[in-house]
């Protein structure tokens, strides 16, 4: 049995004394709660139509009619209405903390959490009724919340004298994802289909992929020195800078339906996060089962990139959507699981440890992306797969979802406020 780590209850470095007490619906007590909220429902909601989908496309249940291309349209919810929900709970949590500044009050982030959630609504609703323009309106209040949240974030990421690689990347990618969903509302308006590719790609490469290295390479190395004895603490910028100017190249190749040619960008790129992998200690962090979330969702990246290396260098290998979907549903899809789970636990005054139930969904987000992944990659059980991966996604997610969800909807254990 694992006793419990325990390691700072707030996110990042270092701890600093508790702040005052929340003012407000406890909703907002803190950036989290309402952000992380919206991601956990979003993350079981979004699959359902898209499992629906693969049922009908076995034949298990009767089809329905899009009105966009469903593959667009799944890539649209998960790029843009599930991740950037966590990503701005986390941020506004973590990076007052990388810059030296106070906590930011929850109820800054409540006009963003308005706005994002009454925007899906809309969109969600035009869809529905086939409505371009009743999407494009959704997705145009969906912009107004994000932008707001990042003109809150700018000063924050942009502190005077303060390091500005990890913060500033941050910010850069939520900014390209603004323009990514300024693409979407073009192609609600107008229909063109090199709008929804280049949000798409912008989604893929130039928001998420540059978001969670840059989370990924600032935590997983503060986290596992907080929890392995006697740890060595390797955070090279220079890493960092090699893979979002990797994700930057990809992301405009594939706007340009050019992925293709990225391999020997994404070749370096697969090189630079397995090393990483293997200096931030992976096989050590087994020991600690919420610190080896986090090590194994960063594993996927560098198999992501090392397959999407091998797919450009060698069409004929038949790897397909592979390397994308170890990318999304591998690497976003486990990091978030560790990382929000992380977060929430620590936040809601808990030990930070895997309880039985998150350890095993993490385990078991594994195995689901193994079979997304197969999917791609063998022809012959590919509906059968696709519908094994989604049926997984909400074996994993709805749990996970009911776990968390009382977290965010009560005060902490410890009494602290936030």
């Amino acid at each position: 049995m694992n006793k419990p780590i325990r390691l700072h209850t707030r996110v990042g470095e270092p701890a600093d004394p508790p702040s005052a007490g929340p003012s407000g619906p406890l909703l907002f007590a803190a950036p989290h709660r309402a952000m992380f909220l919206a991601g956990v429902v979003q993350a079981v909601l979004i699959f359902l139509p898209w499992t629906w989908e693969m049922l009908a496309r076995a034949g298990v249940v009767g089809g329905v009619v899009w009105p966009w291309p469903p593959g667009w349209v799944h890539g649209l919810w998960a790029l843009y209405g599930v991740f950037p929900f966590f990503a701005f709970g986390f941020l506004f949590t973590a990076m007052p903390r990388w810059q030296g500044l106070p906590d930011t009050p929850g109820r800054t982030l409540r006009p963003v959490w308005w706005l994002m959630c009454a925007g899906w609504l809309v969109f969600d609703g035009g869809l529905l009724a086939g409505q371009g323009g009743l999407c494009a309106i959704g997705l145009g209040v969906v912009l107004a919340g994000w932008v707001w949240a990042l003109r809150r974030l700018h000063p924050i990421a942009f502190k005077p004298g303060a390091p500005r690689l990890h913060p500033g990347s941050a910010w850069g990618a939520l900014a390209a994802g603004a323009l990514g969903l300024l693409a979407w509302v073009g192609y609600a308006l107008s229909g063109e289909p090199i709008l929804a590719r280049a949000g798409i790609a912008i989604g893929v490469w130039w928001l998420l992929a540059p978001l969670f290295m840059v989370v990924s390479h600032r935590m997983i190395p503060f986290f596992s020195a907080s929890a392995l004895p006697r740890y060595e603490v390797v955070r090279p910028d220079a890493a960092l800078r090699v893979l979002i100017g990797a994700s930057l190249i990809h992301g405009a190749l594939a706007a340009a339906d050019l992925a293709a040619w990225a391999w020997p960008s994404d070749l370096l790129a697969a090189a630079t996060a397995l090393w990483l992998s293997a200096r931030w200690q992976l096989r050590r962090s087994l020991a600690v089962p919420l610190l080896a979330m986090l090590h194994l969702g960063f594993l996927w990246l560098g198999i992501a990139w090392l397959l999407s290396g091998v797919h450009g260098l060698v069409p004929a290998s038949g790897l397909g959507l592979a390397p994308l979907h170890a990318l999304t549903v591998g690497y976003f899809g486990s990091m978030t699981l560790a990382m929000v789970s992380r977060v929430s636990l620590g936040h809601a005054g808990q030990a930070l440890v895997a309880d039985a139930l998150i350890w095993r969904l993490a385990l078991g987000l594994h195995a689901v992306v193994l079979l997304r992944v197969l999917a791609d990659w063998v022809p012959g059980g590919q509906t059968g797969l696709l519908v094994a991966s989604s049926l997984g996604w909400l074996a994993i997610f709805v749990p996970w979802a009911i776990r968390l969800i009382p977290l965010y909807l009560r005060r902490r254990a410890d009494g602290r406020p936030g």
